[in-house]
């Protein structure tokens, strides 16, 4: 086929031969006038058998309309660079990058220079790293799915509204993320009311499990009928010897509401204070006693509790930060005070009138979602 081949080629000849890539040489039909060597070895064919040949002939049928068009382009731009195949002898497809440049000769005949760069290891990695990605998709559904679930078990745990005796009770529990380390307990007993917020630190499943972990030990105590303060130094030490590793530590609020509704015993360990609202008078904090717990031995002292008397109409909120530690666009977090003055101008509503109220100012004062867990128990006696 050496007729069909320009004079020119052989100057160039020697310079292909050298090249990392598969090169042909077409002419307008377009039909191979030259490839080299290493193209030679790409498709397991030699040089007499793939000279003189039109390119379209050298693929299958399926996929001439697109190879011609991507010809087409190349000659109306001038150049053109695509992925597609080279068919080899065996049958396989050899996956390449094309790239296509067309020129003139001096007599004023069209050729084009096609260039093969064999891309099998990338096709490799890209196979690999969508075999990894779907692996990853579909553990990560499955992850959805179990923290869909944990959520719902964790909901189920939250303590619910109620009216015990002459009390009333509003609770509210959201998690910043799907599940979270807040938990709230609200247990009726045959002399009084128990009422528990806790809170511990960070957020996501770590939290959440140490946090379903202390619930089920707080829900024994309650059960056993321990008192505040040694409820708090058992869950204080339990969590030291069996959660000792965790470098969470927790905050909790509890009080115990009498049958009469005139009194409650309250002990905190490093909580926010919980707070008492009696119409026309200054909301009054009940500070906690102790600090945190789970992080020393001996934090909570033999006189952490405290009661106080109380009157018809009187409210009682507990809550943890994620109520107060909320910012506004100017960087201002609402705090302590704020959260008693938006509670102090609801505590006229009616109770389930109040918890909403406190939740949409909260939700206002805030920029942005909420980033930490939110719990809340209002009780009216």
């Amino acid at each position: 086929m050496s007729d069909i081949q320009p004079e020119w080629v052989v100057h160039v000849r020697d310079v292909l031969e050298l090249l990392n890539q598969g090169v042909i040489i077409t002419d307008e039909c377009p039909r191979v006038v030259y490839v080299n060597t290493l193209m030679q070895e790409m498709v397991g064919r030699t040089s007499d058998e793939l000279v003189g040949k039109y390119v379209k002939d050298l693929f299958p049928s399926e996929d001439v309309p697109w190879l011609l068009h991507q010809i087409d382009v190349g000659r109306t731009q001038g150049q053109n660079r695509f992925e597609f195949y080279l068919p080899q002898a065996s049958g396989e497809r050899l996956p390449v990058v094309v790239a296509a440049r067309q020129l003139e000769d001096p007599e004023g005949r069209l050729f084009a220079i096609v260039t093969f760069t064999d891309i099998t290891e990338q096709k490799s990695a890209e196979m690999e790293l969508r075999r990894a990605n779907t692996l990853l998709e579909s553990r990560e559904r499955a992850m959805e799915e179990d923290l869909v679930l944990a959520a719902r078990v964790q909901q189920s745990l939250a303590p619910q509204s109620l009216a015990w005796r002459g009390a009333s009770v509003e609770t509210y529990y959201q998690a910043a993320r799907t599940i979270g380390g807040d938990y709230g307990v609200v247990s009726p007993g045959d002399e009084y009311l128990t009422l528990l917020v806790c809170d511990v630190s960070g957020h996501g499943i770590g939290s959440a499990l140490v946090a379903n972990r202390i619930y089920t030990e707080t829900v024994s105590l309650i059960e056993a009928g321990t008192a505040l303060t040694p409820m708090l130094q058992h869950l204080n030490r339990f969590v030291l010897q069996n959660l000792g590793s965790s470098v969470m530590y927790f905050t909790l609020a509890a009080a115990r509401l009498s049958l009469d509704g005139r009194s409650l015993e309250f002990s905190a360990g490093g909580h926010p204070p919980a707070m008492i609202f009696r119409s026309g008078e200054k909301p009054r904090f009940l500070e906690s006693a102790s600090m945190i717990l789970g992080c020393f031995e001996n934090v909570v002292g033999p006189d952490s509790a405290v009661k106080v008397e109380l009157e018809a109409g009187d409210r009682v909120m507990l809550y943890t930060d994620g109520f107060t530690e909320n910012f506004n666009s100017r960087r201002e977090m609402l705090g302590i005070e704020g959260l008693a003055e938006i509670a102090r101008e609801a505590s006229t509503l009616p109770l389930a009138e109040m918890k909403q109220q406190i939740l949409d100012r909260v939700a206002a004062w805030r920029s942005g979602p909420a980033a930490d867990d939110m719990s809340l128990i209002l009780v009216q006696v």
